[in-house]
């Protein structure tokens, strides 16, 4: 029950993110909105928040090794809203001896710290950790005068190869005892998420004490901190107990600039979840989304204002902006960054600034991009524009005009003075929704320059990548036998995962729900980050955070859904498109005893990991297994034949993961496994542990390129009644069809041709994968393969349920992917699915 109500408060008060950010509205860049006259607002006499005291910090760093001639250290102050390496503060320290350096810090009393170190010379490298991955930043709590003492243990451009330890540990609710999810724990600059039993692992930490700091990334909970000693070879093991906080009303009012557009949206950037940060190294340096950020609303006085609940006791930063913490931020009068710090308090209370500037510099004006856009584009889709100096940042969300008309107005930061390009693209997709002048992951861009004088830059985009000329169908009609209660009708959606993905769902899981489905099948994802040693833990940015995954259900269900949870493991990249970034990955394991040992136990804390979010989400089932595992079952082989060394013990592994999500989860719990006809054959004994099979299907279902759909039901039909009814009958237990085929030539045959004389692995078809510009689109042939298996299922009363997988949620993409969003396959699905149901005669 209480574990219930602490992911039930974390998805309130993170929802007010989407209650927000879903106020889009259409207005001019050249004439103010009507206001509706109303009363006083009631901060108009409230003082602006004052200056913190400040506590004298003295930061003592510890080297690997002297220092060379001509260089030196420095303590590096980060700044996330802005961007960790946007808005840097350099201190230059001083050396106590030969390995000592020392740099005292005037630090606000209650603020958390973000820093990490640099050694400066003939070339500037920042510290990393003993096991080569390069440190985000180190926590500081200041809780009053200190020293803080801190191990180097690697720069990035050596290894010392030195003795290291780890911290192992559980973070708890102080209150409850209950554990606690989503809580980033730090410590020598190594970081972990914890899981849903509040488990982290620290590992590669220097000999010595390390600040060990937990810090509630939405702050919900007081931030811990504390020594930690860490001894070569060992495992130091603590329990962290945190306090949880109170959410009060902060009433946020801002006066803007007199040049700023009337009614544009204005946000507020922040250090929180809730306030756009994703704790994630995003695109160019940026740390934050505008689309994750509160807006704040137009008063009659000309003002912006919103009320928020925020945890009392927090340390925020924050800033007012345009666009995100880098583009279009607030300035101060001198063109300098701003960043406010503010901590909550423990009662209601309102904060009123002023923004001195949206502008960086004065010898560069500021620049209006207007563009139309095709009529074709789907009404409920958002503009966005992309900008790229160093590099390509995170896109904005532009301003609807109306009549297919957007814009943007860009203050800042223009200092750079010269050239620079932009793009255009849909929905915050940037490299996979893009404008057909600019697309891929690395364009050149549309071309702008700085200029003294203000400029508005008139654009058109003529067609948009993948939604050039959407392909209507034509639906036969069919004679379709209504299911009993219990059939599954469902959208699977495609593992990949960024922030922004998230202000996009709510419509996603209304398209789900308009073409006839009943259950919404997630796919989370945890990272393996290293293949040896192991590590296999939540990376910000790449895998949803547990609260993103959260909220998503929730929205979900509150669209009438059923969900699913199916967890779905993140692999190293590979470049050979042949085989699939899981075939690499198990292909270049050690896959000894020990590893396997580890493997299992991380496997086991991911299956439990997401068993309890089923469980206290109300998911109605939960998933595990699926085309990648295949190696760690038993008599396990690899890709090319050769055995996986998979231990003797691994069915009483799985039988034992199997036990343990079922003592956390009490809605089924369903076994995903790739058709094959091994498979099938000699399916694994666990299959009876549980409650039905998720069957992974793009079979074979022609050799002739001139195949017909008939020709594909017929083959569907008898692979069907000759392989899996006999799997059927020998378990006794439901079998749900996950159908996944690519709209390519050669998708029925089950080889889509590379262009290199191998197959090409269905992933590779996705977003954001490069386009192989040797595979041909065929929206036909997939819908019509999905047509062809509709056909074949309504045949067959003993399939339990129907999924389409790979479903791409931010945008519609008429790509050569396996999803079916937009596509001809999804009017297909809208015909189908309400027939089979029942609600549709």
């Amino acid at each position: 029950m209480n574990g219930k109500l602490i992911i039930t408060r974390h998805i309130i008060s993170l929802a007010v993110i989407v209650i927000l950010i879903g106020q889009a509205c259409t207005f001019s860049l050249f004439s103010p909105p009507t206001l509706v006259p109303n009363t006083p607002a009631p901060w108009e006499n409230v003082p602006t928040s004052t200056p913190y005291p400040v506590a004298q910090t003295t930061f003592i760093v510890t080297l690997p090794e002297v220092l060379q001639p001509g260089e030196s250290i420095h303590l590096l102050i980060l700044d996330e809203v802005t961007g960790l390496s946007l808005n840097v503060q350099q201190y230059p320290m001083t050396a106590r001896d030969t390995l000592t350096y020392v740099a005292t810090l005037p630090l606000p009393y209650n603020s958390v710290v973000k820093y990490r170190y640099l050694r400066t010379g003939p070339s500037q490298v920042f510290e990393d950790t003993s096991l080569g991955t390069a440190i985000r930043y180190r926590l500081r709590v200041v809780n009053g005068p200190a020293e803080v003492n801190d191990i180097i243990a690697d720069w990035g451009d050596k290894n010392y190869g030195r003795a290291t330890g780890s911290i192992l540990g559980q973070v708890f609710n102080g209150d409850t005892n209950l554990p606690v999810p989503n809580i980033l724990v730090s410590a020598g600059g190594v970081q972990q998420i914890t899981d849903s039993l509040g488990r982290f692992e620290l590992n590669g930490l220097p000999n010595g004490t390390h600040q060990l700091v937990a810090y509630s990334m939405d702050g919900l909970h007081v931030p811990f901190q504390q020594g930690a000693v860490v001894e070569a070879g060992k495992q130091t093991i603590v329990d962290l107990r945190i306090k949880p906080t109170r959410l009060v009303s902060v009433t946020f009012v801002v006066a803007v600039p007199s040049n700023t557009t009337i009614g544009v949206p204005v946000r507020i950037a922040g250090n929180i979840l809730q306030l756009g940060n994703t704790f994630a190294d995003l695109s160019g340096g940026i740390n934050t989304v505008a689309d994750r950020m509160p807006i704040m609303q137009l008063q009659p006085d000309g003002r912006y204002a919103v009320t928020l609940g925020l945890p009392a006791g927090t340390h925020i930063q924050y800033k007012y902006t345009l666009g995100d913490g880098f583009w279009n931020a607030e300035h101060q009068a001198n063109g300098g960054w701003v960043l406010r710090d503010f901590i909550v308090p423990e009662n209601d209370i309102t904060i009123q600034d002023d923004v001195a500037t949206w502008f960086a510099t004065e010898n560069s004006g500021a620049i209006l991009f207007e563009t139309s856009v095709p009529s074709i584009t789907p009404p409920g889709d958002i503009v966005y524009i992309q900008f790229k100096t160093f590099s390509w940042l995170e896109p904005i969300p532009m301003w609807p005009l109306g009549n297919n008309r957007w814009g943007y107005k860009l203050y800042s930061p223009l200092n750079f003075l010269g050239n620079f390009s932009y793009r255009y693209c849909r929905n915050g997709q940037c490299g996979s929704a893009d404008d057909n002048q600019t697309v891929g992951i690395n364009p050149n861009g549309r071309n702008a320059s700085t200029s003294f004088l203000g400029q508005d830059i008139q654009d058109n985009v003529n067609s948009w990548k993948w939604f050039e000329n959407p392909e209507p169908i034509s639906l036969v009609g069919s004679s379709i036998t209504a299911r009993a209660s219990g059939f599954v009708a469902g959208v699977e959606y495609q593992s990949t995962f960024r922030p922004n993905f998230s202000y996009f769902a709510p419509q996603s899981f209304a398209n789900t729900k308009a073409i006839g489905s009943n259950l919404a099948v997630f796919t989370p994802s945890w990272t393996f980050t290293s293949i040896s040693p192991l590590r296999f833990t939540t990376s910000p940015g790449d895998d949803p955070l547990w609260i993103d995954t959260a909220i998503m259900m929730s929205q979900a269900k509150a669209a009438g859904l059923n969900v699913s949870i199916f967890p779905t493991p993140r692999f190293p990249p590979t470049t050979d498109s042949a085989h699939s970034a899981s075939t690499s990955f198990w292909l270049n394991a050690p896959r000894d005893a020990a590893w396997w040992q580890t493997w299992f136990t991380r496997y086991r804390a991911f299956a439990v990991n997401y068993a309890d979010l089923a469980n206290q989400t109300g998911a109605q089932s939960l998933i595990l297994g699926g085309d990648w595992v295949a190696p760690a079952l038993p008599n396990g082989t690899l890709l090319n034949g050769q055995p996986s060394n998979v231990p003797a013990d691994a069915e009483a592994q799985w039988k034992a993961i199997i036990q343990d999500v079922r003592s956390r989860f009490r809605g089924q719990v369903f076994w995903a496994m790739p058709y094959t006809k091994s498979n099938i054959e000699t399916p694994v004994s666990f299959l009876k542990d549980v409650d039905g099979v998720y069957l992974l299907w793009s079979a074979k279902l022609a050799e002739s390129p001139t195949a017909t759909k008939a020709d594909f039901a017929n083959e569907a039909g008898r692979l069907l009644d000759n392989e899996v009814a006999p799997l059927v009958n020998l378990l006794g237990k439901p079998i749900i069809l996950a159908v996944s085929y690519p709209s390519a030539t050669g998708a029925a045959s089950g080889c889509v041709s590379s262009g290199t004389g191998t197959c090409i692995d269905f992933a590779y078809l996705s977003q954001p994968f490069t386009d192989n510009s040797s595979v041909s689109l065929n929206l036909q042939t997939q819908a019509d393969i999905y047509e062809a298996m509709l056909i074949a299922v309504n045949a067959r009363s003993w399939i339990s349920g129907f999924v389409s997988r790979g479903y791409f949620m931010p945008v519609v993409l008429q790509d050569k992917s396996t999803s079916i969003h937009g596509k001809p396959a999804a009017d297909i699905l809208w015909y189908w699915y309400p027939r089979l149901l029942g609600t549709v005669p």
